[in-house]
């Protein structure tokens, strides 16, 4: 049987999705749902059905996991917990510094309704996370550091399109050269959030927009743009559309430490992605974990999860013999 999987917004990450499921020989799309018109949007995948949203409330024994493709500023916060109640759900929401308070909000929901939910799905958080955990866990003594670019952020840029007078936006972040070499280095210097990135944003400013209010707004944003060196360009939509048209990010999750009882040894792990597409890549890592949801919902598990809950054989299609004899 095919896991049924629904799709909840049809941006860039819902797009992503639609195509990791064409890729999963056990997942079957059965219906999206869009705030937009649904007449108005074009899928890939034949005979399914495009819904608005509102919808999404009829149809909760059609679906096995809902995957959320919002963002992480303003829509996530308020969808995952209402889905969770009706549905299977798996997000991508973004926004370190809130994890916790949504982890709860999310948790409550989920548990209430019976339903098994996975927050914080990609790869950073996510895949990074998992990374950094192992690494702290063999290397006790030693200092993590995560650098992240250069790439384009969707919830970073998602949050500027959300300001007045933003027609359109992307931001990239840039990891700082030197810092990243001293840390491969083996230094461990001590670094501060503005040391290891900068923030590069190219802005599509709407007509009569007040730009100084804009840039102000985007420099001091709280967990985004306040904590970092900030650039803001404005430029015009033909510049945007020839420029900064793709979606690439990557990164690198590098711990240093030490091993022997007088510390002389020194190991350096490093994890890292360069990535073509960041939502492409991002939603095949929600599909891998809807599969896990699926599993643990199967089981009768409820509430929330993350990452570090989730047994790594549950994202694979394989059966525990295949996973043996071709990966250990």
């Amino acid at each position: 049987m095919s896991i049924r999987i629904g799709i909840y917004g049809y941006g860039n990450l819902g797009r992503g999705v639609e195509a990791a499921i064409r890729k999963n020989a056990d997942m079957k799309l059965e219906a999206i749902f869009t705030r937009r018109d649904p007449k108005s949007v074009n899928i890939l995948t034949e005979n399914v059905g495009v819904y608005h949203a509102d919808e999404a409330l009829k149809m909760t024994g059609d679906i096995d996991v809902m995957i959320l493709c919002g963002g992480s500023a303003t829509d996530l916060p308020t969808q995952t917990p209402a889905l969770a109640k009706l549905y299977n759900v798996i997000d991508s929401f973004d926004t370190h510094a809130k994890i916790p308070e949504h982890f709860e909000a999310v948790d409550k929901a989920a548990s209430e309704g019976g339903k098994t939910a996975i927050i914080s799905v990609g790869w950073d958080p996510g895949l990074f996370s998992l990374n950094r955990l192992y690494a702290e866990a063999i290397l006790p003594d030693g200092k993590d550091y995560t650098f992240w670019g250069k790439g384009v952020s969707q919830g970073h840029s998602d949050a500027i399109r959300r300001i007045e007078g933003v027609a359109d936006a992307k931001q990239y972040t840039i990891p700082v050269e030197s810092a990243l070499e001293a840390v491969r280095s083996g230094k461990n210097p001590e670094l501060t959030t503005r040391q290891k990135h900068t923030r590069e944003c190219f802005v599509v400013a709407k007509e009569g927009a007040d730009l100084k209010r804009i840039e102000n707004e985007i420099k001091t944003m709280p967990n985004y743009f306040a904590d970092y060196d900030t650039t803001v360009h404005f430029i015009s939509r033909e510049e945007f559309e020839k420029n900064h048209s793709g979606i690439p990010h990557g990164g690198f999750v590098i711990r240093s430490g030490y091993t022997g009882i007088n510390n002389q040894n020194k190991h350096i792990i490093e994890y890292s992605l360069k990535l073509d597409s960041n939502p492409e890549f991002t939603s095949s890592v929600l599909v891998a974990y809807a599969r896990a949801a699926y599993r643990m919902s199967s089981e009768g598990q409820k509430g929330c999860k993350t990452v570090f809950d989730i047994p790594p054989a549950y994202l694979s299609p394989k059966t525990g013999e295949e996973i043996r004899k071709s990966l250990l």
